[in-house]
């Protein structure tokens, strides 16, 4: 890196370390070839150097996301009680703060690195993973093995079982209502996986997105008003997230749609069943914190020298509530 930037090797690491009196261009100089060669500074200093990483580094889109969340519930609960300790980055399904906290992250040099699935990655975070110095795990996503090990749910079969579900009740006048799909691949890869199972038997799903508003309930209420207002005669509707199908059905209960009678409402992750009372969401329930627990058992055993196959996907199921008919 030095020898790229035209300076001596003290000037290099006193750049690096932030250290002494550099001159800008200098400065510049330094940090574009630790860029172009992708150098990573090892930001614990050296004070691992006399024994392994017992940190590992876990980028999730959300903490505030509920599925999200009880997935690093599963990671801690594995991980903790083995010594390990969990440093954890929101990504915001931003390919840029992703590409930073990669930089970062792998600059601890951890003993694993957990990263969330289905979203756009950068050419930066491609080099930094291909380049990486520890197993690689990818979370939530298990429709595609990819790097080390790969735990998640099929989001396609998620979104056949939706069909299946509506289709058996005889429902032809189908609609989707989500958002940021354009940012969330897995929820695109549901959709679209909706989508087509319908059209195989004839029926053209209406879909009602929204890529600047966020993934919540007030989402799901706006966009369910816009749908009714646009497309009255609907009879089923799938939601991205029970938060957002919870939204949905607070709009149809205010305008006196009578679910599931006139209308039939699919959430998708189960994060409603455990708060359900009178209102038990239909909808596709998601073992989240089994995918955690899981793909921090394999990063053990890899850690461990075993051998691990390349994925896992979790058992999904449609539980059946009172916003879709019983036959």
């Amino acid at each position: 890196m030095a020898q790229r930037a035209g300076v001596s090797t003290m000037t290099a690491s006193k750049v690096m370390r932030g250290a002494g009196s550099i001159s800008e261009k200098t400065q510049h100089n330094v940090r574009q070839a630790a860029h172009d060669l992708g150098y990573l500074p090892n930001s614990l200093a050296g004070s691992l150097s006399s024994r392994k990483s017992r940190m590992v580094a876990v980028i999730i889109p959300s903490i505030a996301d509920v599925v999200f969340s009880e997935v690093l519930s599963g990671v801690n609960s594995v991980l903790r009680p083995c010594g390990f300790q969990t440093f954890i980055g929101e990504s915001l399904f931003d390919p840029g703060i992703e590409t930073d906290l990669l930089r970062e992250m792998l600059s601890f040099r951890p003993a694993g690195l957990l990263l969330n699935g289905g979203m756009m990655r950068s050419l930066d975070a491609q080099s930094l993973l291909e380049r990486r110095n520890c197993p690689v795990i990818r979370l939530w996503d298990g429709d595609h093995a990819e790097h080390d090990f790969s735990a998640g749910l099929s989001h396609e079969e998620a979104g056949r079982l939706v069909a299946e579900h509506l289709l058996e009740r005889n429902m032809r006048r189908i609609a989707y209502v989500g958002a940021e799909l354009n940012r969330d691949l897995c929820a695109r890869r549901r959709h679209l996986a909706l989508q087509s199972a319908l059209r195989a038997k004839g029926i053209d799903l209406i879909s009602m997105t929204s890529e600047s508003m966020p993934r919540q309930a007030e989402t799901g209420r706006v966009l369910t008003g816009n749908l009714m207002e646009t497309h009255p005669q609907i009879e089923a509707i799938h939601f991205l997230n029970d938060a957002m199908a919870l939204g949905g059905l607070s709009y149809l209960h205010e305008i006196g749609i009578r679910v599931p009678d006139r209308v039939s409402v699919v959430g998708f992750n189960g994060t409603s069943l455990a708060n359900a009372v009178r209102t038990r969401l239909t909808t596709v329930d998601v073992p989240r914190m089994e995918i955690g627990s899981v793909a921090a058992r394999a990063l053990l055993q890899m850690l461990s020298g075993e051998r691990v196959e390349g994925r896992w996907q979790a058992p999904l199921r449609v539980v059946q509530g009172n916003t879709t008919v019983m036959i």
